[in-house]
């Protein structure tokens, strides 16, 4: 290493320390808001009805069939 070296943090990196140290909580409050929408339990039995009870797609959609 130079012996002048400096570690690099850019501008975004710096705004997000300081935004963190303001605000200790904020990332509980991420955890919190993702737990809404995203961690939600999954039911398997449904999700296996489901793909089961599928219809196929055309691979040409809006072609009509010919009979």
């Amino acid at each position: 290493m130079p012996l002048f070296w400096k570690p690099y943090k850019s501008e975004f990196t710096q705004f997000m320390d300081e935004l963190k140290a303001k605000n200790p909580q904020i990332e509980a409050q991420q955890r919190a808001g993702r737990a809404l929408l995203w961690d939600r339990p999954q039911d398997r039995q449904a999700t296996s009805e489901w793909r089961t009870a599928r219809v196929p797609q055309q691979p040409y959609v809006y072609q009509t069939k010919a009979q």
